[in-house]
């Protein structure tokens, strides 16, 4: 959940400080590499489990988190994330081997019942989706930030940063979506399954490369995230959306390049995980300081482990989708982890097992039958098949070891699952367990359907019979009580818009059932176009819009008529400016 006591850089001699203490950081991570300090003979996973919660009567975000961690407060396991409407959840660290993808299961939803039976009690339900359906841009306003020191200090950290007016969130898709918003708030649409794999040090560098090169087909087969303010756009739309949300650069004139905080990486790892934190810290401002009392490099000399808080409070506020993380074990020995940032919340915490099931084995998997990634495809390729993953999820084509062209169905059944079959038999994973959780993988690459898939389907359907706001409450809905049935998602039915008996669109504002895909005017197109472009397109009012798109009038089929009446014999040109309303409309 992140390293909570931090805050805003307020000086220079407050930067330098916190700059130092993190340079010593990365001094004595060095030493206790070179000197084999690191747990290397244990293999662990983990999992955090992020979601949304809705009010039950029109499924639109319930922003109670502090209200539910209050009825809460027995359970360590559960805790805030950057929005009122999100809450998250640890999971156990428990040893990569036989029931461990069963005791996952069971923990997880165990834990779920729990905060769901007491978000029942207040009208609300918990979602695992990558972005929620009903989430609309006015949800993201500051107001609706969880209230802790750490959120505050990181939004406005992030804000001090922005080189231009706005952040910008530009999607295309199906649809597209172009808006600017005021604050990088926009992050928390997003909702994941983190899944963590215990690393030895001597492996890291060969196991982070297979984590990089997996990522794009673990992606595409967990897609869930295609809908953003009811605009269908790329399958797993959270990677560019949460990437866009932080992003602070602005265009200019110049060649100068700009890393974004939220970052695939640049090239594969060659010697040491210091690599990536090194790279970080070049090439990121630091955005927060910790008030570190600790001296690691003198813990080190007295051969004590040092918690490493500075360089864990800057590791925080860069994104890597595989994420690398430094920790102490209950034995009191440092540990590496790969944190994998990419698969969604959702649609049932099988599907998230299964996910889960699939990037572990085939981190054992591929380091057990590929000794070098990087001799079997450029980073290059790794990047591309990242992007196309995240834009088309399952309907991607990638290219793979030797310059293979291949769809990420064939992929997924006919390399990817046996390899991970025969990962997870390495680390002896219960065959039911291999048997049950990699048959799901299979049957969604068969059935051609994941979350995505089947929500693109779904809303598809739903918006040609009935409203956009009804369709995403009716999908949002659906969501739900599929998930309380346990039914994998490749199964799940596809909706109609008669599943809400009680859909009330009194709650709606007005920005959630107003056009704005519009045709529109200028002051000076003729009239004749005017009346052609209402008949055409079956309506009695256009607006008028200057060059910069601002609106400048309205023109209405009952004006038109009035002036064909009154100049029927008049030669002249008139134009939208003779006949347009201008009086209050910027009220």
């Amino acid at each position: 959940m992140g390293e909570q006591k931090v805050s805003l850089v307020k000086d220079q001699r407050q930067m330098q400080k916190f700059v130092k203490s993190l340079l010593d950081d990365v001094r004595s991570f060095e030493y206790m590499l070179e000197n084999d300090w690191f747990e290397n003979d244990i293999t662990r996973i983990g999992a955090e489990q992020e979601m949304v919660m809705v009010h039950l009567d029109n499924f639109k975000p319930a922003t109670v988190a502090i209200e539910a961690l209050e009825k809460l407060t027995q359970y360590d396991w559960v805790g805030t994330e950057l929005a009122k409407f999100n809450l998250e959840t640890n999971l156990d660290p428990r040893e990569f081997t036989t029931s461990c993808f069963h005791d996952m299961h069971k923990e997880n939803s165990d834990k779920l019942n729990i905060i769901q039976n007491v978000l029942k009690d207040m009208g609300v339900s918990l979602v695992l989706t990558g972005i929620l359906p009903t989430l609309r841009k006015y949800h993201l306003t500051m107001d609706n930030l969880t209230p802790k020191q750490r959120y505050y200090a990181l939004m406005a950290a992030i804000h001090n940063q922005l080189q231009g007016s706005n952040f910008e969130l530009r999607l295309d898709g199906l649809d597209e979506l172009y808006l600017k918003h005021d604050s990088p708030l926009l992050e928390a649409c997003n909702t994941s399954f983190q899944v963590h794999l215990q690393v030895a040090s001597t492996d890291f560098v060969h196991k982070y490369n297979i984590a990089q090169a997996i990522t794009a087909p673990i992606m595409a087969i967990g897609a869930n995230s295609p809908i953003v303010f009811g605009k269908r756009l790329w399958h797993e739309s959270r990677i560019a959306l949460f990437q866009q949300a932080l992003d602070t650069r602005a265009s200019n004139e110049h060649m100068r390049e700009r890393s974004p905080r939220v970052t695939f990486g640049k090239s594969w790892l060659n010697d040491s995980i210091l690599e990536i934190y090194k790279e970080d810290i070049s090439r990121f401002r630091v955005l927060l300081s910790s008030d570190v009392e600790e001296d690691s490099l003198a813990l080190v000399s007295q051969g004590i482990v040092p918690k490493l808080r500075s360089l864990q409070v800057h590791n925080s506020t860069v994104y890597r989708w595989n994420r690398p993380c430094y920790g102490i074990s209950d034995n009191g020995k440092p540990h590496l982890r790969i944190e994998c940032r990419v698969i969604p919340s959702g649609p049932t915490v099988a599907d998230e097992i299964a996910n889960a099931c699939l990037w572990l084995g085939l981190m054992e998997g591929m380091a057990d039958s590929v000794p070098d990634i990087r001799k079997k495809m450029s980073f290059d390729d790794v990047t591309d098949n990242f992007t196309k993953a995240a834009k088309f999820g399952i309907d991607s084509k990638f290219t793979w070891f030797a310059d293979k062209k291949i769809s990420l169905v064939d992929l997924i059944k006919d390399e990817l699952v046996p390899l991970a079959e025969h990962g997870l038999r390495l680390k002896k994973v219960d065959e039911g367990d291999i048997t049950r959780y990699m048959d799901i993988i299979r049957e969604r690459a068969e059935k051609h359907t994941n979350g995505a898939r089947w929500m693109l389907r779904a809303f598809t359907g739903l918006k040609s019979e009935t409203t956009i706001d009804e369709a995403l409450s009716t999908l949002t809905a659906t969501i739900i009580e599929n998930q309380i049935s346990g039914q994998e998602v490749h199964n799940w039915p596809i909706p109609d818009s008669y599943m809400i008996k009680d859909y009330r669109p009194s709650h709606l504002l007005v920005g959630e059932c107003m056009e704005t895909d519009l045709f529109t005017v200028q002051q000076s197109d003729i009239l004749e176009l005017v009346a052609e472009m209402m008949d055409w397109k079956k309506v009695r009012y256009l607006p008028v819009e200057d060059g910069q798109g601002k609106l400048a009038g309205l023109v209405t089929s009952r004006l038109l008529l009035r002036h064909f009446v009154k100049n029927r014999q008049s030669k002249k040109v008139f134009v939208v400016s003779d006949v347009m309303i201008k009086k209050s409309l910027h009220h």
